[in-house]
């Protein structure tokens, strides 16, 4: 095992990445970064990490900010989840009265895993702890060239004690972080150069040729696909969309978009087989498929065909969204107001998720609302 850290530290040291969050040990900023890694590649975050600490410098910054202020800064991103994780866990910080600096003491804190505590634990205090995420466990099943299936536990249990054996004892975060590298680099998924890889001459996998093969992964289910009907109700006389924000609970919570209505799989079938974002398509008080699902029609008038679909993909669901447009009929006008109500400016200044994004792109492509 100690060939491991022999081989691989002299390397880190002639080619590791320069990374802004890499020019200091302050755990805040490490702790940001690797919150950010989740899900996203390096070149993405680099503009976001940046952003993030100029607007929250220090715990106490994140713990005091605002959900909208929160969210805004962390638009494009996704997964916002991570983030108000983040504030609750700088608040828990704040009523620690430090920033806690062992593995055991991170995991209790909201939103931090083995992982991100192995990283932090190692990188800013130097604690001898393991970080093992997909590219440690690209690594040793092929240094090993173990077939285990890596989304098992007890399969990241093995691996996890194997790095435990070999980590160095007098450089952890820098172990930890050669590892990160070379899993991006020389040992990345697909595009790995073996040749040029320092652990090569101690690497199982490489001996036996089957690199490509590892590791090994059980098919992912496919994501559930969901169908929707989105709404997006214009009060004329103000020029402003009715975008309230969701529950508390669930996908995008607390995130603001046009409300969603759920269909089957055979209506939004049936309701897409014609849209027509054209000006020339009339909102109408006719009755089709489309105007017999829609809602509240008493207080509103509905085009009388879809605009138009948006596809959006999370991990384990795709939701298929047809945009369907509706005014506020002229009596009603001067109810539909408040906070939920925004125009397309107030609405720049939200963070808004990815999928209302696509859901105004499409209607801002049509002249029904000029």
């Amino acid at each position: 095992m100690d060939k491991i850290t022999a081989l691989l530290l002299p390397w880190y040291d002639q080619n590791k990445r320069l990374l802004p969050w890499r020019k200091t040990m302050n755990p805040y900023y490490i702790w940001v970064s690797e919150i950010m890694l989740q899900q996203t590649q390096v070149k993405t975050v680099i503009p976001y990490f940046q952003r993030f600490i100029e607007t929250f410098p220090t715990v106490e910054h994140l713990a005091k900010a605002s959900e909208d202020q929160l969210i805004y800064v962390w638009q494009g991103l996704g997964y916002y989840s991570r983030v108000r994780n983040m504030q609750q866990a700088a608040q828990q910080i704040i009523d620690l009265g430090y920033f806690p600096h062992t593995y055991q003491q991170l995991l209790k804190l909201k939103g931090i895993g083995p992982y991100t505590a192995g990283a932090i634990a190692s990188i800013a205090f130097q604690e001898k702890v393991p970080a093992v995420d997909g590219n440690v466990l690209r690594i040793y099943t092929r240094l090993f060239n173990c077939y285990d299936d890596i989304s098992k536990q007890k399969t990241i249990n093995y691996i996890t004690q194997l790095v435990a054996k070999s980590i160095s004892a007098q450089r952890p975060g820098d172990f930890n972080q050669a590892l990160m590298d070379l899993g991006s680099s020389h040992c990345s998924k697909q595009k790995f150069s073996c040749e040029q890889c320092p652990l090569n001459s101690i690497c199982q996998a490489y001996k036996l040729n089957t690199v490509a093969q590892l590791p090994f992964k059980a098919k992912k289910v496919k994501p559930l696909p969901e169908y929707y009907i989105g709404l997006a109700i214009e009060n004329k006389k103000t020029k402003q969309f009715y975008v309230p924000k969701r529950s508390k609970e669930g996908l995008l919570a607390n995130l603001r978009i046009f409300p969603l209505q759920a269909i089957t799989k055979e209506q939004f079938k049936q309701i897409t087989i014609t849209t027509n974002p054209l000006s020339h398509v009339k909102v109408a008080e006719q009755q089709n498929d489309l105007i017999n699902l829609l809602p509240d029609k008493n207080n509103l008038i509905w085009q009388t065909s879809s605009i138009g679909t948006v596809k959006h993909v999370f991990s384990h669901r795709q939701w298929h969204i047809a945009l369907c447009y509706g005014i506020v009929r002229p009596q009603y006008e001067h109810l539909a107001q408040g906070h939920d109500w925004l125009s397309w400016q107030q609405q720049k200044q939200l963070a808004l998720p990815k999928v209302q994004e696509k859901l105004e792109n499409l209607l801002k492509q049509s002249s029904i609302n000029e």
